[in-house]
């Protein structure tokens, strides 16, 4: 088996892996009695630190590398800003489209409620749109994780681990409610499971669609993108629901840790 084949199998691998993490999130609304919020808003944070440190001080200037290759500068830098936004224009209209589920911490009091106030068929209905939604969202998601990958392993394990912390409470959210409107675990875990799958179908599509055609403008152009979807992530889901969880500076330790763990690893693989 070749190097690049290796490569494929492993950036297939490491999105398999981030999208399967609300398979644990799942297990820990089953079997844990209370979630560790401030381990959790902790964790949160620190994805999201990783996320946007390797956006900006790596995806980005790399698709800014390969574009300016392509275009020259100062057209490449153009095109590299473009991109980012529209990456963050992508993810947004998906979020505009298909409203955000539940936030975990709240799915959390579910169990808390008599089941007389609430009709079992509404709190599937919310488990399966949950699931529905979370799916939509880690799309894009796969395709970050597995591109990211197939350009550079080590940076592929850093954001396949963020995206996997980040995918746990999303696996909370799907759970929770089609348990307790179900009773049944094994269906509550399987479409929980089945909401992460959307992350390697992402890849897939995205290498299906674009790796045959890859040069310095398109890989560029889908760093950049990237860059922006993960940031636009961070900002907007991974802070607040870490803030949710906990206290307004664990959230901030953890963000500040993960750059300062992805600034490290990234020292150490230059």
């Amino acid at each position: 088996m070749n190097t690049d084949t290796n490569q494929l199998f492993l950036a297939f691998g490491l999105t398999l892996f981030a999208g399967l993490a609300t398979g644990i999130g799942s297990l820990l609304a089953f079997y844990t009695k209370q979630t560790n919020k401030k381990f959790l808003s902790g964790a949160l944070g620190f994805s999201a630190g990783v996320m946007i440190y390797v956006s900006m001080i790596e995806i980005f200037v790399e698709a800014r590398k390969s574009l300016e290759a392509y275009y020259g500068s100062p057209k490449g830098y153009w095109v590299t800003t473009i991109a980012f936004f529209l990456g963050i224009a992508l993810i947004a209209l998906i979020d505009k489209f298909v409203p955000s589920t539940e936030n975990p911490h709240e799915m959390r009091d579910v169990k808390e409620m008599d089941k007389s106030e609430e009709k079992q068929s509404d709190l599937l209905r919310l488990g399966l749109f949950s699931a529905l939604a979370i799916g939509i969202h880690n799309f894009p998601e796969g395709l970050a994780s597995f591109a990211s990958a197939m350009h550079d392993p080590a940076l592929g394990y850093s954001i396949a681990i963020a995206i996997a912390i980040h995918n746990i409470p999303e696996g909370i959210a799907v759970s929770v409610p089609v348990y307790f409107a179900t009773g049944d675990r094994k269906k509550a875990f399987m479409y929980s499971f089945l909401s992460g799958l959307s992350e390697p179908v992402g890849a897939i599509v995205g290498y299906l669609l674009l790796m045959r055609f890859f040069n310095d403008a398109i890989s560029g152009i889908i760093f950049a993108a990237v860059a922006g979807i993960m940031v636009y992530i961070s900002l907007d889901e991974l802070l607040p629901t870490a803030e949710k969880y906990g206290e307004h500076h664990i959230a901030i330790y953890g963000l500040i840790l993960g750059m300062m763990v992805m600034a490290v690893s990234l020292l150490l693989f230059a």
